[in-house]
């Protein structure tokens, strides 16, 4: 990236921004990195820019905020409420021993901000405080980190703003472990954040910390919320959907690598009066919670009532393994069928189930 050229256009949007910076960091000058090509003239990167600011407290790290997934210049789009996507990432890594104001800050989340910003530009798709994904790897690539994840969360210092284009909120990106993400799934992310924010002040990204579920006073917590207030993940995306009715009988197709996932969420959701849907390639299952078993399906949508007897058999008895597992009743069972894992030419590397 190159030191970024101020042109003679309007920048309202983008002062705004600035101005928020320096609220939060007066008489700072920030490390401010732009791109070479402008992404309207051709160029590959989508953000104008990011800028890169030095905090010692409340541990010394860098903090990191995009310029361009909202309106920087001058007003473009149709929604006078926000501007452009509505949003600014930030981000805040730890700095290594013996780093100091006057480094320089690490590349690799400004390739991270703008892979994310490819995404939305290209997907429409926007992010939201309490969203989450898988990065399929480590955050920084390269690197053995252990965090493989990323969450969103509202910036803890960076309230959201109005400006001449709309207004604008800053999420910060979070890394997180395997065994983190799987708390979120299990329970939300502002619920597990807000656990491990006492041991991750500001959600400052540390790569080489190990899990914080190690620490079994956490771990009690986040099991704590998940089973008080059940799992925020509503939906859950699957390889293998299928199902065909037999008279009274539905089956289930499910893939062997989708069955843990499935039984996982389906009492967190059911048992808090909360619905699960299962997202195939071109069509959808909805289990609710109900007193007796009911399935009603067409040829790409189905809706499966589930009693708590029937709820009980299928956690005891289905298994990730290839199978028919009949339930009480007799109007649905679950087919498991053996999931294939691919390579990314499409090679089958190992077969679950």
């Amino acid at each position: 990236m190159a030191q970024e050229n101020s042109g003679e256009i309007s920048t309202a949007g983008w002062d705004a921004i600035n101005a928020a910076m320096v609220a939060l960091y007066p008489g700072q000058e920030p490390r401010h990195f732009g791109t070479l090509l402008s992404h309207t003239l051709g160029g590959n990167d989508p953000l104008d820019g990011i800028s890169v600011y030095w905090s010692a407290s409340p541990r010394p790290h860098w903090h990191y905020v995009s310029y361009g997934f909202s309106e920087l210049y001058d007003k473009q789009s149709d929604d006078p409420q926000e501007s452009g996507f509505g949003f600014e990432l930030t981000f805040r890594l730890a700095a290594q021993a013996g780093d100091d104001k006057r480094g320089e800050p690490p590349a690799w989340p400004m390739n991270l901000m703008q892979n994310l910003a490819r995404y939305v530009f290209s997907s429409g798709n926007v992010f939201e405080a309490g969203h989450h994904l898988d990065a399929n790897g480590p955050i920084a690539l390269d690197t053995e980190t252990r965090l493989r994840h990323l969450a969103f969360v509202a910036d803890p210092q960076l309230p959201a703003i109005d400006t001449a284009n709309g207004r604008l909120h800053f999420l910060q990106l979070v890394g997180l472990s395997d065994e983190e993400m799987a708390a979120v799934k299990r329970w939300s992310t502002q619920g597990v954040l807000a656990t491990l924010e006492p041991a991750m002040p500001l959600w400052i990204t540390e790569l080489e910390r190990d899990s914080l579920l190690a620490d079994p006073s956490i771990a009690a917590q986040l099991e704590a919320g998940s089973q008080r207030e059940g799992s925020s993940t509503g939906m859950l995306f699957v390889e293998t959907l299928e199902w065909s009715a037999d008279g009274a009988t539905t089956t289930l197709v499910l893939g062997a690598g989708q069955v843990a996932s499935v039984l996982e969420l389906l009492p967190l959701r059911l048992h808090h009066d909360k619905p699960l849907v299962i997202l195939g390639k071109d069509r959808q299952w909805r289990f609710e919670p109900g007193l007796s078993d009911d399935v009603q399906s067409d040829d790409d949508s189905a809706r499966c009532v589930l009693s708590d007897a029937s709820l009980k058999a299928m956690l005891a008895s289905v298994r990730a393994e290839r199978g028919l597992y009949p339930m009480p009743g007799g109007k649905l069972q679950i087919e498991v069928r053996p999931s294939l894992l691919r390579d990314g030419q499409g090679k089958v590397i190992r077969e679950i189930g």
